[in-house]
């Protein structure tokens, strides 16, 4: 048989169609190698912009003071309350209408919020309402109906605090809820259980040192706070950032559209607590002291709970709760010295 013969480069010579094949592959392989470098559909091809998310549901920007503040209602010693029902816990309390109302119904109804960690939060492992507040309120559920467990919370915005309160929706607010003489119109309090003091929260390496730093920035704040209030006296140059609740805040900060928080150093505690680029820093702006708010028409309730009040800070039960969520704060200063009207 003869062998085909072979080119002078001693190949064998390309058989008819090979060419024509060849080309047509080199084709599909091109525009495959295109299309690998073409966006596929339902892919947005990245064109390096950036859409801002928007702000929390609710948040707005608060007004700008429109002038000088007003003097503010004057009650004397806005944390003076009165005085304990005689005997007092652990001893039960004597009978009257309100407080048998809640011991017929079997729970104390309290309203707070989850988005104050260290005071008010909710345990991600467990569910339940967990912090100093909650505490607190469970005590008085022990001094009252003989079961620390028998305490109905009601999740509260910051600026729902009065009216639940005046409607009778809770039985009382436990809730870093500061006494003022303009609050004390509309609602009692208890004795302080608790004294923060407003400071500022910014990012580390922010430049941000105190108030002073504020001026031209946004600063975010819980609506129908006194924080908000505080921030436009001390830096009235500050566009304030309103919000439903102290964990908003933390979010809008983190995404920068915020440059600062400011509300009690034992609110920012909590929210530093949740990110190491965050800091608390300046002086203190005013002195907040809290107390438990409760119905203006409730005598008897105020008074029972200024007695397991006194009772937190006889027994050591205050130290206890303090130094289980607060000690971040630093060392256990004591519970605050109770002042009573009568």
């Amino acid at each position: 048989m003869t062998r085909p013969a072979f080119g002078s480069a001693g190949r064998r010579p390309a058989r008819p169609g090979w060419r024509t094949a060849g080309a047509a592959l080199l084709v599909a392989a091109s525009l495959m190698t295109a299309g690998c470098t073409q966006a596929q559909p339902g892919i947005v091809a990245d064109t390096g912009g950036y859409t801002e998310p928007p702000l929390p549901e609710g948040a707005t920007i608060a007004p700008p003071p429109t002038g000088p503040p007003t003097n503010a209602a004057n009650c004397g010693d806005p944390t003076a309350s009165l005085r304990p029902l005689p005997g007092g816990p652990p001893e039960p309390p004597p009978p009257s209408a309100s407080l048998a109302e809640i011991q017929a119904r079997g729970r104390l109804v309290v309203g707070l919020d989850t988005g104050s960690n260290l005071f008010s939060f909710r345990d991600p492992a467990t569910g339940a309402i967990e912090g100093f507040d909650a505490d607190i309120a469970r005590e008085l559920a022990r001094d009252l109906l003989g079961d620390p467990s028998r305490v109905e919370f009601r999740i509260l915005p910051s600026a729902g605090r009065i009216p639940a309160l005046m409607n009778s929706t809770v039985d009382a607010v436990v809730k870093t809820m500061t006494i003022t003489c303009e609050r004390r119109e509309k609602v009692d309090f208890s004795t302080v259980y608790f004294e923060a003091q407003q400071r500022v929260l910014a990012v580390k390496g922010s430049g941000i040192t105190g108030a002073a730093d504020l001026a031209g920035k946004r600063v975010c704040a819980a609506e129908g706070t006194t924080s908000v209030d505080r921030i436009q006296l001390v830096q009235p140059e500050a566009t304030v950032v309103t919000v439903p609740n102290w964990g908003d805040c933390l979010v809008v900060l983190q995404q920068r559209q915020v440059d600062a928080v400011s509300t009690d150093d034992s609110i920012l505690a909590g929210l530093a607590a949740q990110d190491p680029y965050l800091e608390i820093v300046g002086e203190s702006l005013s002195s907040e002291p809290y107390g438990i708010g409760i119905n203006k028409s409730d005598d008897d309730l105020v008074r029972m709970v200024n007695g397991s009040l006194e009772r937190m800070r006889r027994d050591g039960t205050w130290n206890r709760i303090y130094d289980r969520w607060l000690r971040v704060l630093g060392p256990s200063p004591g519970p605050p010295v109770p002042h009573y009207l009568d």
